[in-house]
């Protein structure tokens, strides 16, 4: 898929505010940080609403700018290079699931009986943050329509997550933990058996189960995921 970047005759990054001679080099230099992660934030916003309002396609550099009050689109661009950029920016900053997995080393060594209810909760909770929620339901019919959306949610965002879990699933079978086995397929198996709940939340409220809690689903869903997945030490004892 090409990466979509607007025409702009500015292309020049932006210039931080005047540092107060009053203030040392590193008090500048955390004033100009500061401003940085503002107008970032700023941007991500304005971003947001763009995409949530317009879908991918409809989206402008040009209208985020405006929705951002910045004097240029240029600007958005010294932060993200192509509105693909800045889209995948907004889902990791909206979807709960993504903020999980973006930096989550720290993940690897703990037991799967807290790691995979984390995961699942995460990715069920979709459904229940509001501006995930917007996304989602934007998103779904063009994911159908269009293959480069397919592409940009599935390889970029999806695939993050499924790339976390095969890497989480490795680690937990060097640890001793769970048996050896194909993690690519015990990856998408776990996230399958998030879906029906998810699907219900979202679309199809039959596919609910009724009378039962998340917490109750999930922890049902990873005892039966664990107990495919015991170690041979465990599944004898």
């Amino acid at each position: 898929m090409d990466q979509q970047r607007e025409p702009d005759t500015q292309q020049a990054p932006p210039e931080p505010e005047s540092a107060s001679p009053h203030h040392g080099p590193s008090e500048r230099s955390d004033s100009q940080a500061g401003q940085e992660r503002q107008r970032e934030e700023q941007i991500l916003e304005a971003a947001f609403e763009e995409f949530a309002s317009q879908g991918f396609a409809g989206a402008t550099i040009k209208r985020i700018a405006q929705r951002a009050k910045l004097a240029s689109q240029a600007l958005i661009y010294w932060y993200f290079p192509t509105k693909e950029a800045l889209f995948q920016a907004v889902l990791t900053r909206s979807l709960p699931i993504t903020q999980v997995v973006n930096d989550a080393t720290e993940l690897l060594d703990q037991p799967p009986e807290q790691v995979l209810p984390r995961l699942a909760r995460a990715y069920l909770a979709m459904a229940d943050h509001p501006a995930a929620l917007r996304l989602v339901r934007l998103f779904a019919p063009e994911v159908l329509r269009r293959p480069e959306i397919a592409e940009l949610l599935g390889g970029r965002v999806i695939g993050r997550v499924l790339t976390f879990i095969e890497r989480y699933l490795a680690r937990q079978v060097e640890l001793g933990r769970l048996r050896p086995h194909d993690t690519r397929v015990s990856a998408r198996a776990f996230i399958g058996m998030t879906l029906p709940l998810l699907g219900g939340k979202l679309f199809l409220h039959t596919l609910e189960v009724e009378d039962l809690a998340d917490d109750d689903y999930i922890g049902a869903i990873v005892a039966l995921f664990l107990r495919g997945l015991q170690a041979e030490v465990q599944a004898e004892a």
